[in-house]
C-alpha cells in the first residue's frame, strides 16, 4: 500500500511540474504556423536566426562574431536561439529547417531567408554577403 501511495504522489507531483512547467514556457499556441519564408515574419526587417547549443564547441568559436552582429547592422533583427535545452526553439529550428528542405540540420546553424548556412567555418565566412544580400531586397 505505502508504494502505490509513494508512486501516485511522484504522479501527481510530475503533473504538477508539468502543469507549472508549460504556464513558465509555453511552446507555439496550436494552429500557429512559422512563417513560409524566414525572413518575412517581420515586414521589410531581414531576420537572422542563429540556432545554438549550449555546450556545443562549434557553436562557442561562432558566439562572439554573432554577437558582434547587431552592432554591425543595426536594421537587422537577430535571434539568438539555444535549442538543445530549450524546446520551443527546437520546434521553431525544426519546423524552419523543414520548410527549407533541409533533412539534417544541425548547430550552429543560421538561416536568413531562404539561405541555410551550417558550422564554425562558413556561417563566419559568408553570413555577411547573405545579410548584406538580403538587405538589397528590402
Amino acid at each position: 500500500m505505502d508504494k502505490v501511495i509513494k508512486i501516485s504522489a511522484l504522479l501527481f507531483a510530475a503533473i504538477i511540474l508539468c502543469t507549472v512547467l508549460a504556464f513558465v514556457f509555453p511552446g507555439m499556441p496550436s494552429g500557429q504556423t512559422i512563417p513560409e519564408s524566414a525572413g518575412s515574419d517581420t515586414p521589410g526587417k531581414v531576420i537572422v536566426y542563429f540556432f545554438y547549443g549550449q555546450e556545443c564547441p562549434h557553436c562557442e568559436k561562432v558566439m562572439p562574431f554573432m554577437q558582434s552582429l547587431p552592432q554591425k547592422y543595426p536594421d537587422v533583427d537577430f535571434r539568438m536561439l539555444e535549442t538543445w535545452h530549450n524546446e520551443t526553439n527546437n520546434k521553431l529550428s525544426a519546423s524552419l529547417n523543414q520548410q527549407l528542405g533541409v533533412s539534417n540540420p544541425g548547430v550552429p546553424e543560421v538561416i536568413v531567408g531562404k539561405v541555410v548556412l551550417v558550422g564554425s567555418k562558413d556561417i563566419p565566412e559568408k553570413l555577411d554577403q547573405v545579410i548584406l544580400a538580403e538587405l538589397k531586397k528590402r
